[in-house]
């Protein structure tokens, strides 16, 4: 159950980051999911020792952990429109 859990939660994520971001029309369903959970991760990995949270990944589902991972989905997105545009948006 956790896991529906997450990947739900994730595309959430996801989805909003890439409003954010302005990438929306870009993705699809599938790919808002894979933005959700890499950039919890990224955002376990960068931001959760800042701010003291976990992220949706580590089954903490808090608002800190929510930010945590929207903030990771979003900073992802700036990586990749860096990479692949040339320029964070």
């Amino acid at each position: 159950m956790n896991f529906i859990i997450w990947i739900v939660i994730g595309g959430i994520i996801g989805w909003l980051a890439s409003l954010v971001m302005k990438t929306d029309a870009q993705q699809g369903l599938f790919m808002n999911v894979v933005v959700g959970i890499i950039g919890a991760l990224l955002g376990g990995w960068l931001l959760s020792p800042l701010f003291g949270a976990g992220t949706i990944n580590a089954d903490d589902f808090s608002v800190m952990s929510l930010v945590v991972s929207f903030l990771g989905a979003v900073i992802l997105l700036a990586i990749v429109n860096l990479i692949f545009r040339g320029r964070v948006r």
